[in-house]
């Protein structure tokens, strides 16, 4: 004969009338009530926003950080690069604590578009400096990411992603042209066009205007996380002032940026 065997809830140390108590499951770890949660960033006394994503670090050398979900777009850097957010700009009232760019030597927006379309032709110099305008008006650091933190985001965003038209806009699908930010879907981490689009400028480890992502110029599988764009003379070749402007790029319409800001 087969012996039955019964399993039976594990049962914790007597009471003191001699009675047995089951033991309680484990309770589930408490989810952290700080944990960080994305947020839209409005630009004071305007109506102009942007929402900043979470990124988990990768628990050795990247911290966690906030990143723009889309690339930065005219809609804010007009407020930086043109005073428009400043009723008697160009008064000493008026004047900005930030040195603004100077005015540009071409159509910077390619005639793409404008509302809601990528900021475009912006030297590496001109990004780090709408970083701090944009730090001095809302009292959060904002900064370029670095390489390394561009690449992590962008790696863990294209997780699962859909297929590359429905996720990237490229030289088989744009055009020729760039497009409305947020147009194509979001990655896992709800960031849009970090491959395609625009490249996007990003703090290098050898210090070198560095570009990531690449864009609406390039095919379908020259684009992703691991491409990578050094400044070139070419970017800046009809430029006809000497030196050469540090603010706009004459010959390069694919080129923009995001922001990050470190999670305090």
């Amino acid at each position: 004969m087969l012996a039955m065997v019964v399993s039976r809830p594990a049962l914790s140390d007597s009471n003191s009338d001699g009675r047995q108590s089951i033991a309680a499951p484990p309770a589930a770890p408490p989810k952290a009530a700080d944990e960080p949660k994305a947020y839209d960033q409005t630009l004071p006394e305007t109506t102009v926003s942007f929402k900043m994503v979470p990124v988990p670090g990768d628990g050795k050398d990247i911290k966690p950080f906030y990143m723009s979900a889309t690339e930065v777009t005219w809609d804010a850097y007009d407020l930086y690069a043109f005073a428009n957010d400043t009723p008697d700009a160009g008064s000493p009232k008026g004047a900005d604590a930030v040195t603004g760019p100077s005015k540009p030597y071409l159509t910077p927006d390619r005639g793409f578009g404008h509302a809601g379309y990528a900021v475009l032709s912006t030297a590496q110099n001109a990004a780090n400096r709408f970083c701090e305008w944009l730090s001095e008006k809302t009292g959060h650091k904002y900064r370029l990411p670095t390489e390394a933190e561009w690449a992590h985001a962008c790696a863990l965003n294209s997780e699962g992603a859909p297929p590359m038209d429905e996720f990237a806009w490229h030289a088989g699908n744009s055009e020729e042209k760039t497009h409305p930010v947020a147009t194509k879907k979001p990655g896992a981490l709800g960031l849009y066009d970090m491959c395609g689009n625009t490249a996007e400028w990003v703090v290098a480890a050898d210090s070198k205007p560095t570009a990531m992502g690449g864009s609406f110029k390039d095919d379908a599988a020259a684009i992703g996380c691991a491409a990578v764009q050094k400044q070139a003379k070419s970017w800046q070749a009809s430029d006809p002032q000497l030196p050469k402007s540090k603010w706009w790029l004459s010959d390069c319409s694919w080129v923009s940026f995001r922001v990050v800001r470190e999670i305090e």
